[in-house]
């Protein structure tokens, strides 16, 4: 399909949610992904995207990016030590070289920015309460965002995402291991969006996003984490996990899980009407109704 003359997107990050941004937004524009591997270049022209080879964590590879798309979307995590995120700053570094193309930009970050709230509700203007290395390097890059992108002219939005699931992306070998939940009293809510969802918000947010805008990506829910994995387990016929307090659960799961659970937020997405795209799934019910009872 000829594409001169379309709008050009950058996709910085192209994962799983890359690729279904891509094959979404590669219909109406000519659709640029970076990646670090060559081997993945037929999976991105697979979805209509221009594969640009580059690694976040070498910025002397990044020269091809300079000018080249009016949008970028930034899926990127950062990488995994440390306060700061690296990748984030190379990233920008590049652009402002081609800070007269770029007009846009999308930042996919994380609803752990805003830490613990003991179950509370917070929304877009709770101030960030980061507690893990993890998502103090996600307000890293939403603060170096948000510096440079006024600075620039450029209209920034930022998506913070919860949990993301979909029928390959569901705790189901968590549940057959029999990893045990918290007992309810002590249990965590949980916030989720569908990745099909979220793909749609995305390519939205080029769209319909107000600049220097943080918008939480979810669906609103207010499900705690063992009920979410009860709900998993009955749609799959499965026996339903076993339930612990908090100080012997702590004692058998990895640090990572046990960092997710020990945080309870219950993330509101009132926002997300400025997107114009109601959400498919707007609970996690209502999607494993769609799914087979049989995996």
């Amino acid at each position: 399909m000829q594409s001169f003359g379309k709008s050009r997107i950058l996709i910085v990050g192209c994962g799983d949610i890359g690729l279904r941004i891509a094959k979404q937004l590669a219909r109406s524009h000519r659709v640029y992904a970076l990646t670090s591997q060559k081997t993945r270049f037929q999976e991105l022209r697979a979805v209509g995207a221009i594969p640009i080879l580059g690694d976040l964590d070498k910025p002397d590879s990044l020269w091809r990016l300079s000018g080249l798309a009016q949008t970028v979307i930034h899926l990127a995590p950062p990488q995994n030590t440390g306060h700061r995120d690296c990748r984030t700053r190379n990233l920008l570094r590049i652009l402002a070289q081609g800070s007269d193309t770029v007009g846009r930009v999308i930042y996919v970050s994380t609803t752990g920015v805003y830490g613990d709230h003991a179950g509370a509700k917070v929304s877009e203007v709770t101030p960030v309460k980061p507690q893990s290395e993890r998502a103090k390097r996600r307000v890293d890059a939403e603060n170096c965002l948000r510096l440079w992108a006024p600075a620039h002219g450029v209209a920034l939005t930022i998506l913070r995402v919860p949990g993301i699931y979909a029928a390959d992306r569901l705790p189901v070998d968590r549940i057959q291991a029999g990893t045990p939940a918290l007992n309810p009293a002590e249990d965590a809510y949980s916030n989720h969006i569908q990745s099909d969802d979220l793909a749609r918000l995305v390519c939205a947010a080029v769209y319909h996003g107000k600049p220097q805008r943080v918008i939480n990506a979810c669906d609103g829910g207010e499900t705690k984490m063992g009920d979410y994995f009860d709900e998993v387990a009955d749609a799959f016929g499965l026996e339903r996990p076993p339930r612990l307090p908090a100080e012997q659960l702590e004692k058998i799961v990895s640090p990572m899980l046990w960092s997710f659970m020990r945080e309870s937020r219950r993330v509101t997405n009132t926002r997300l009407a400025e997107l114009k795209t109601p959400l498919r799934y707007p609970s996690v019910a209502e999607f494993l109704k769609t799914i087979s009872k049989n995996p």
